[in-house]
């Protein structure tokens, strides 16, 4: 992990915070550009637009996109709390993203898994790097913080 690495995902981090401020599932998401400029931060905002497409991701992708005038974003480079979702990952190919950082690991829904990473990247037709694990502590006490008192109300095992 660099130190450009963590800043950017604290940056993510401040994202979640602010999904999770505005009820929704706290993921966030920032774009740098290949030379570290940020273009463009996300945070999920699915329950509020009433958009189940409404990613992170897919957010900071638009929002990227939009600053840049192009749907193309090569050289570029997305830090997310949570490892992306399928959905998230076609974004993510399409738009070319030349590199992947995320905090969290998503055993049940994360594409870029030990057991999803052949079996999916190998149908996209964009590679990119990918590195998880940066401050993972940090984005899974918040999504734990967000998940146990609902599952808890809910009366189900923690």
């Amino acid at each position: 992990m660099t130190s450009i690495d963590r800043e950017r995902m604290e940056l993510a981090l401040k994202e979640a915070h602010r999904a999770q401020r505005a009820g929704e599932i706290p993921v966030g998401a920032v774009i740098a550009a290949a030379d570290g400029a940020i273009l463009a931060r996300g945070h999920n905002m699915t329950i509020r637009r009433h958009d189940p497409t409404a990613h992170a991701e897919v957010i900071a992708i638009r929002r990227a996109a939009r600053r840049v005038s192009n749907y193309r974003l090569t050289g570029t480079t997305l830090y997310v709390t949570l490892e992306p979702c399928l959905l998230c990952l076609g974004a993510i190919a399409h738009a070319r993203v030349a590199r992947i950082v995320f905090a969290a690991p998503d055993p049940k829904r994360g594409a870029l898994g030990a057991a999803a990473d052949e079996n999916v990247t190998r149908l996209l037709h964009h590679r990119f790097k990918v590195t998880g694990g940066i401050m993972e502590a940090e984005a899974a006490a918040l999504l734990r913080g967000f998940f146990v008192p609902r599952r808890v109300a809910r009366g189900s095992p923690r």
